[in-house]
């Protein structure tokens, strides 16, 4: 009698047929090859109906295994918290409670951010959030009313999250990437913004890759940038990630990936995906203010240097 595998562990001869003869199923016989092709048939059936099975959403994740973006450092315990799911990915957001413990440093602990968020102290998006695993990504507004702070979310030039204070003027708005342009129910058209936000009847001049600015109190599009030679870019993936410059060309690669070339301010050029690229303004102006060293990456002796003249003022 041969060997059948039931689940993870394989059964013997007795004990497969023991299994054959409870499926009424007779191991001999002038049938005997058909009776086995049925009775793996109807093995592998129960075995694959019951053990592979969803396993449910994770609710778990490991520090070491979290963004390099966070910044959390490795001594810090053995969980990090798993962002909800919301209007950014996981390896592309950071949470509300990074963003309360361990960039303003408002709370201590884990559970001091939970009072916090529950006392509806904090708005992303003009919105507020109760939620202190809410994912928050590039180019959110997070706003403080209680100490009248206003901060956006940005890169720094090594790829990490940067909380950038800015005005309650500019707090207003914020700018938004053109993911997918699709016609909906009834022909009406619709965009997918880099945020989930799904807006219908845009200016039929908005294409993929422009980006869009969005009133927060109003929720509709005020303007728009085209994706273009010429205009201020930041990269937002890849690792030139943070960098900001100007477009200077477009290559096409049919079937891959379009590669976009930019200049800093510097004249350094870099090249990067389509994808990893975010429109920050039109021309060499940007819609939104930018955070220290306007997105300008330095060498290692070039930072050594700089370190050296603030610290000799």
């Amino acid at each position: 009698m041969p060997k059948l595998l039931h689940g993870r562990r394989a059964l013997g001869g007795k004990a497969t047929a023991r299994w054959l003869a409870n499926l009424g199923i007779s191991p001999s016989g002038p049938e005997r090859a058909e009776v086995d092709a049925q009775a793996w048939a109807q093995f592998l059936f129960l075995t694959l109906r019951t053990t592979i099975m969803a396993r449910g959403p994770k609710k778990h994740l490991k520090r070491l295994a979290a963004p390099s973006s966070w910044m959390l450092d490795k001594m810090g315990g053995a969980h990090a918290p798993r962002p909800s799911p919301g209007p950014h990915k996981l390896r592309e957001c950071l949470p509300l409670s990074i963003f309360l413990r361990n960039r303003m440093k408002y709370a201590l602990t884990g559970r001091e951010v939970t009072l916090i968020v529950k006392q509806r102290l904090i708005k992303i998006d003009n919105k507020v959030r109760t939620d202190e695993t809410f994912p928050t990504g590039f180019q959110d507004v997070i706003t403080i009313d209680k100490s009248g702070e206003n901060f956006r979310l940005m890169y720094d030039v090594k790829g990490r999250f940067l909380c950038h204070a800015i005005t309650a003027e500019e707090a207003n708005y914020k700018l938004c990437k053109v993911k997918k342009i699709q016609l909906g129910a009834k022909g009406v058209p619709f965009l997918v913004t880099h945020d989930g936000r799904t807006i219908r009847y845009p200016d039929p001049l908005i294409k993929v890759n422009d980006s869009v600015k969005i009133d927060l109190t109003e929720n509709k599009i005020v303007d728009f940038v085209k994706f273009e030679t010429g205009n201020l870019v930041m990269a937002t993936g890849g690792r030139n990630m943070g960098r900001c410059g100007v477009i200077v060309h477009r290559e096409r690669h049919l079937g891959g990936f379009d590669i976009v070339h930019v200049r800093d301010v510097l004249d350094r050029e870099f090249a990067t995906r389509v994808g990893n690229v975010f429109v920050l303004g039109q021309g060499n102006k940007p819609w939104v203010s930018l955070p220290k060293g306007k997105g300008v990456k330095l060498s290692i002796a070039e930072e050594r240097d700089q370190k050296r003249r603030v610290a000799a003022k």
